[in-house]
């Protein structure tokens, strides 16, 4: 029998115990945030359809992005014990610089549509952590400006070749003499990839004024009174635009820039430069021929060609194909400090962050980035640590086993014909 008493102040005492209740509502909200999954649900109460879907969505079924994301859930770890981790470094070089952490955010589109702070803020952001900032051709915030947010930091500009290539040029030249130090370029949009999401939506820029908009903002005041009462979108490659984000992109890219217009542009660029969007083993190959600095393995988020192959089960062979020494970079699906970890282990040089920033962007602006790169640099430490590491150069790939669940099938040989 269990004997019972009644229980005493005394004993209640050392129980009791109060906080102070958080009467700042933004502060309160993203300190409530312990995920970037928990930040996105917070960007999606607080943002309309429109614009919350432009950011989360991805191309046709969206196959892309959940096999991308899939991909990192389906790794296991082999961590080592008895190391000594009281401290850990999470910092090395890229591109002939050093990082604080072994991510930077990546170059976002429309970005000022999204939550108004935009670009500013993750400069600002990018700044303080100590990592690169990439600004969009497609970005809301003019190279300068950007410039002057994250004065002594790492800033990076990412190309779209249009098919007025002096327009595209005077971009690479003004990114130059504002002293950005890495060019991203861009390959993997020929043409715009198909963004249900967006079509559904009737998604424009700017957004239209419609029943339904209004309808959608009626509980979210505060993105529209940010929208309406600062100043109007301006881009950092046009000045207005009015229709859909596809004409859009339609009408700017060029679908027949090939690999000797890549050559063109490295000649005129001064600092490093990065293709971004490779996607098979045999350009990551004549990429590092050519003598592009790095590459980004990327299908951009899944944005644009729909069952394109998964960054990070390419990773490995790439990796294998081009050397060691040679940078390779990634993106698309990262939404933890862990799915980082795990690409550094099998030979990432360094991740780029696209939706994870703007999930805390949308979820409280340059806080909410703050406490996004927060997330992300505890997990990166922390998984660090229990995998028994001090330092990302002890990192390999027998840290990471990547389990198979979408198996390919043998391409068939085709038979012979006698006669």
């Amino acid at each position: 029998m269990v004997q019972r008493r009644i229980p005493k102040i005394s004993d209640l005492a050392p129980l009791l115990h109060f906080k102070t209740p958080e009467l700042n509502a933004k502060k309160r909200r993203l300190e409530s945030a312990h995920t970037i999954y928990d930040l996105r649900a917070i960007a999606k109460r607080r943002t309309p359809k429109a614009a919350f879907d432009y950011t989360d969505g991805a191309a046709e079924a969206e196959l892309s992005l959940g096999r991308a994301r899939q991909a990192f859930e389906d790794i296991e770890f082999n961590p080592a014990i008895l190391r000594d981790v009281s401290t850990v470094s999470t910092g090395w070089d890229v591109l002939g610089a050093p990082v604080a952490q072994p991510f930077g955010i990546a170059p976002t589109g429309f970005t000022r549509m999204m939550q108004t702070e935009g670009e500013i803020a993750g400069a600002h952001v990018a700044a303080r952590a100590g990592i690169p900032f990439s600004l969009s051709t497609m970005g809301t915030t003019s190279i300068e400006d950007v410039k002057a947010a994250n004065p002594n930091g790492r800033n990076w500009f990412q190309l779209y070749m249009w098919k007025d290539r002096d327009r595209s040029m005077a971009l690479v030249d003004r990114a130059a003499k504002a002293g950005f130090d890495t060019l991203l370029v861009t390959v993997d949009v020929p043409i715009a990839g198909a963004r249900l999401r967006d079509q559904r939506n009737g998604f424009s820029i700017p957004p239209a004024l419609t029943i339904g908009t209004v309808l959608n903002a009626l509980p979210r005041p505060e993105w529209w009174i940010n929208f309406l009462t600062t100043e109007p979108l301006a881009f950092a490659s046009i000045d207005r635009w009015s229709g859909s984000v596809a004409d859009h992109l339609d009408t700017m890219f060029d679908p027949t820039v090939t690999f000797e217009d890549l050559a063109w542009i490295k000649a005129q660029w001064p600092g490093k430069i990065v293709v971004k969007g490779v996607q098979s083993l045999a350009d990551a190959r004549t990429l590092a021929d050519l003598g592009v600095d790095g590459i980004i393995l990327s299908n951009h988020g899944g944005r644009q060609l729909d069952r394109a192959p998964v960054p990070f089960h390419l990773l490995p062979q790439v990796v294998r194909e081009v050397g060691s020494a040679y940078e390779v970079h990634l993106d698309t699906g990262i939404m933890s400090g862990a799915d980082i970890v795990a690409s550094v282990a099998l030979g990432a040089r360094f991740t780029l962050v696209g939706r994870a920033y703007l999930y805390g962007l949308m979820a409280g602006g340059e806080a909410g980035v703050d406490r996004a790169v927060q997330i992300l640099s505890e997990q990166v430490s922390r998984t660090m640590r229990l995998l028994g590491v001090k330092s990302l150069e002890e990192l390999e790939p027998g840290h990471v086993t990547q389990l198979a669940r979408l198996g390919r099938i043998a391409q068939p040989v085709a038979a012979s014909v006698d006669g």
